[in-house]
């Protein structure tokens, strides 16, 4: 296996890794979980 197929088998895959993160982070079962980490320093009474 030469230098250039692994170079492309390489990039496919952290295309796929790539989508499926994305994927996952845009996915509605994950909103509401996120929603409530993005307000905790605002919640949080000492501002810390």
């Amino acid at each position: 296996m030469n230098f250039t197929i692994l170079s492309s088998v390489v990039t496919v895959i952290s295309l796929f890794v790539f989508l499926g993160i994305v994927y996952w982070a845009f996915s509605s079962g994950n909103k509401e979980r996120f929603e409530k980490l993005a307000r905790l320093p605002i919640d949080n009474e000492n501002g810390k």
